[in-house]
């Protein structure tokens, strides 16, 4: 014998019975999640990338002999580079896919 549950006043009714409209609900909720994620994902991608490439110019500095006044400059010049390219790489591949996602519903509408 089940018991009869009733959902609480301030929440949300959730029908089951239509299943493509749950389907759509899970969907949409996915794609956000998955679309923050890669965000992260991209974000830590860049900061590695350029703590990498900053690594190896201090290395090749040191080891061509170089002044560590100059393999220090050029190292934190290259890394902040680094950085700043990605994150504008980051930013506008952001813009194009919303820009992209704005003109495919205009022309289906």
């Amino acid at each position: 014998m089940r018991r009869q549950t009733h959902a609480h006043p301030d929440q949300l009714p959730l029908d089951l019975t239509d299943e493509q409209a749950l389907e759509r609900i899970i969907a949409a909720r996915v794609a956000e999640r998955a679309e923050a994620a890669s965000f992260i994902w991209r974000f830590r991608l860049v900061c590695i990338e350029t703590v990498l490439i900053g690594t190896l110019v201090a290395i090749a500095g040191v080891i061509l002999g170089q002044p560590a006044m100059m393999v220090l400059r050029a190292t934190v010049l290259i890394a902040v580079s680094c950085f700043a390219s990605g994150l504008l790489l980051i930013v506008l591949s952001a813009w194009s896919s919303r820009l992209l996602a704005r003109w495919q519903r205009w022309r289906t509408s």
